[in-house]
């Protein structure tokens, strides 16, 4: 027995010395990715260490985290990263604001051993970027871009598995097209697992050899289990999340804002390893932070703290949520969360974006108006998207009640284009959805489209979304509201009054209200092909209204500017 205990304080004795001469021997060293780094581009802070002991979990027994000083003196505290499974390596990403001189400390702590503190120095230089899209403080149901002051028109739509893709560069091809379509924002899930598309009435999306609804942020036992995965949600798949980052900074060269949901169908199989018995706990809000962390200095993002939220959480838990998203991003990127026709959150201070679900004749024109209208009563005004509508050829029984589109080509592409003419004649935003009836997996196998984001020349429908955006963006349409009772009634007009009009002519005779004086260019617009005609000027003066003096047997828009 003597023997034996004398054995183990030997061993301990061992363990205890080469812990020690591990310690002593551990390197760390930090370095900077840019001395010099364009302001909206993000510096990142690169710590390589072999501190971390064999099995500690790099993700939750280490922290780095720095504090950056512009010469101004603001400071901005910045959580950084685990980039290496086996804790060697760690990263702080900071999206710079300002130009001009910044000095940085960083912090690396493992446990509850003293903190090694590093210093250096950076310079933040002008750029063309973009910079993050922002709230129009000025007029706060509209977007610019931080950096330029450019007005952001938001043309959306919805491709929650781009990330199950097995050849990323699928992936990145489908933002190609998209963006060359004028798509400026897409919807992103990071987490999301389903048994393929007949979850939502679409045969013809699959799991199959090219692509996966099996997404996996968190390592696995089993990540190719639809429901027993057993994920560890201490530690994240960092193969998945680089290829995250190598998205959004592809999304970023072709200008498009990448809205990042945290959950998509979140009562689906494996999709949420905490469920509302563990919702909002140390590990889900170590899931956020992660994020937070790793993508904040991306100037194209903003966030979506889930996809219909109320299917699988509590107005409690999203207002928590929310909020520790707020704290943890750096860059205060835009936030909100996708629920259903009622918005609980008018009020949070979290929220910069109100989004609903509304589909069909339900999520049109007096839809948004009454968004508008219950925005306002709160006293604090913001943008109004709906978010979800009613995808392209998307036949499935819920809907807008009794009076939905469900006929064949209830849903098609020209229509859903013209139901967003409506969302955004009353002054609003809103996401489509493209047709996943070509498939992946089955069928012609070209597509995907609401789904997973790809398409074929087949697709026209985002060819409609282009012409609208086009047309707004000939105006100063965040200076213009609703107006119809300027026009027939069934068409639609935004207003300037005295400046500019933009008419959305839905029946057979326009006619336009021009209050006052003044000589107005025309501007006629097919929005089904793009094609423009100038047609003759008007002076307002002359029965005090434009008309168009000929029958009118499909939608067409006119834009008229005062020109004195």
């Amino acid at each position: 027995m003597k023997s034996f205990q004398l054995l183990q304080r030997q061993v301990l004795a061992s363990l205890i010395i080469v812990m020690f001469a591990f310690q002593l021997n551990a390197k760390t060293t930090v370095s900077i990715s840019k001395s010099t780094v364009e302001i909206f581009d993000y510096q990142e802070i690169v710590l390589k260490t072999s501190a971390v002991k064999p099995g500690d979990n790099p993700f939750t027994g280490s922290s780095v985290k720095a504090v950056f000083t512009h010469e101004s003196g603001t400071t901005t505290p910045v959580e950084g990263f685990c980039d290496a499974a086996d804790g060697s390596l760690y990263k702080v990403r900071f999206m710079p604001r300002e130009t001009g001189n910044y000095s940085y400390q960083l912090e690396f702590a493992r446990g509850k051993n003293n903190a090694q503190v590093y210093a250096g120095k950076f310079s933040v230089v002008t750029s063309k970027r973009n910079g993050p899209i922002r709230v129009d403080i000025e007029n706060p149901t509209h977007f610019v871009y931080e950096n330029t002051g450019n007005h952001y028109f938001w043309n959306s739509t919805t491709c929650y598995w781009l990330m199950g893709w097995k050849d990323e560069q699928v992936s990145l091809d489908a933002i190609d097209r998209l963006a060359a379509l004028g798509i400026n924002r897409i919807r992103v899930a990071i987490a999301g697992r389903s048994h393929g598309g007949e979850r939502w009435n679409e045969k013809y999306v699959k799991e199959c050899e090219q692509f996966s609804f099996m997404l996996n942020p968190w390592m696995a036992k089993n990540p190719q289990s639809l429901d027993n995965p057993e994920f560890d949600v201490t530690r994240f798949n960092l193969a998945y999340w680089q290829r995250f980052d190598r998205l959004l900074e592809h999304a970023r060269e072709k200008g498009i804002v990448v809205s990042v949901i945290f959950y998509v169908d979140g009562l689906d199989h494996a999709t949420d390893p905490f469920k509302k018995e563990n919702m909002g706990n140390e590990f889900e809000q170590l899931y956020y932070r992660y994020a937070a962390a790793r993508f904040s200095g991306f100037e194209n993002i903003m966030w979506d703290i889930a996809n219909e939220y109320h299917l699988f959480r509590t107005p409690e838990w999203a207002e928590k949520m929310g909020t520790l998203l707020k704290v943890s991003d750096h860059a205060n990127h835009l936030i909100s969360v996708h629920g259903s026709s009622d918005f609980p959150f008018r009020k949070s201070p979290w929220v910069d974006v109100v989004m609903y679900q509304s589909w069909d004749e339900c999520g049109g024109y007096s839809f948004m108006l009454d968004c508008f209208r219950q925005q306002a009563e709160t006293g604090r005004i913001l943008p109004q998207i709906n978010e979800e509508y009613g995808y392209e050829g998307h036949y499935a029984v819920w809907g807008c009640g009794p009076t939905a589109t469900k006929h064949p080509n209830g849903r098609n592409g020209y229509n859903r284009s013209q139901l967003a003419w409506e969302i955004c004649m009353a002054g609003g935003y809103q996401t489509t959805g493209e047709t996943a009836e070509y498939g992946t997996g089955a069928g012609e196998d070209t597509g995907g489209g609401w789904i997973n984001g790809r398409g074929n020349n087949k697709m026209n429908m985002l060819n409609y979304y282009r012409i609208m955006k086009n047309c707004f963006e000939k105006t100063d349409y965040w200076k213009m509201k609703p107006a119809s009772q300027l026009v027939n009634y069934g068409n639609l007009c935004l207003a300037n009054a005295g400046n500019e009009y933009l008419v959305y002519s839905r029946v057979q005779h326009c006619r336009l209200a021009l209050p006052g004086e003044g000589i107005y260019s025309v501007l006629m617009v097919n929005p089904r092909t793009g094609e423009e005609n100038r047609l003759p000027d008007v002076n307002a003066k002359d029965n005090g209204a434009w008309q168009y003096p000929k029958e009118l047997n499909e939608d067409w828009v006119f834009i008229l500017k005062r020109m004195d």
